[in-house]
C-alpha cells in the first residue's frame, strides 16, 4: 500500500526540496547539541567536581562555543549547497583552533617536570588587571596550571578528550566542504 505525503496548498515539487534542506540542517543541529553537551560536562566538572579550569581550558571552551555558534547560524540560515560548504569550512576552522589549543595543552602536560612553565594567576584575576589582548596571549602560551593532569578517563586527560572531539569536528567540517553537490532538479 502506497502512502502519499502532501501538504495542503503545495505541489509535490516542493516537498523533496524541503526534505533536502532538513537533511542539510541535521548535521549542524546534531553537532551543536554535542557541543552544548560537552560544555555542560565542562561546567559540571568545574562546579560539581571542583576542577578549576586553566587558561587553555577556557580557550577550548570558547572554541566549542564558536563551533556551536557556527552550527546555530547554519540551522537558522538553512544553507543551500554553497552556503553549506562555507559553514562546513567555518566549522573546520573553529574546531581546528580548538584542536591546536588542546594540542598545546597536551604538549605542556607531557613536558618533563623541570621544563613546565610557572603557574600563573587565575583567568578571573588576569581579566581584572590585564588588557584582553595580553590575557589571550598569556592564555594561549599556557601556564603550569595547564600542565597539571587533574582527571583521566580511559587513559586520556581532559585536553586529550577535547582533542578527540575537535579532530572529529574538523573531519566532519572538511567533509561538508568537499561533499558532492546535489544535482539540480529538472522539470
Amino acid at each position: 500500500m502506497q502512502v502519499c505525503l502532501r501538504r495542503k496548498g503545495r505541489s509535490d515539487d516542493h516537498f523533496p526540496q524541503e526534505t533536502e534542506s532538513v537533511e542539510r540542517q541535521k548535521p549542524f543541529f546534531l553537532i551543536g547539541l554535542v557541543c552544548a553537551a560537552l560544555l555542560g560536562v565542562a561546567f559540571y566538572m568545574e562546579h560539581v567536581m571542583g576542577l578549576e579550569p586553566c587558561p587553555l581550558c577556557w580557550l577550548q571552551r570558547f572554541a566549542f562555543m564558536a563551533v556551536a555558534g557556527v552550527c546555530l547560524l547554519a540551522v537558522v540560515h538553512n544553507p543551500g549547497n554553497v552556503a553549506g560548504r562555507v559553514y562546513g569550512g567555518l566549522l573546520a576552522v573553529a574546531a581546528g583552533s580548538g584542536l591546536a589549543l588542546a594540542g598545546r595543552q597536551l604538549w605542556l602536560q607531557n613536558l618533563p617536570a623541570d621544563q613546565v612553565p610557572a603557574c600563573g594567576p587565575s583567568v578571573e584575576y588576569m581579566l581584572e588587571v590585564m588588557p584582553l589582548a595580553e590575557v589571550l596571549l598569556t592564555a594561549m602560551q599556557g601556564t603550569g596550571d595547564c600542565a597539571a593532569v587533574v582527571w583521566r578517563f580511559l587513559g586520556l586527560s581532559i585536553p586529550g578528550w577535547t582533542a578527540v572531539f575537535f579532530t572529529a569536528l574538523v573531519v566532519v567540517g572538511v567533509l561538508m566542504v568537499f561533499r558532492p553537490q546535489a544535482a539540480p532538479k529538472v522539470g
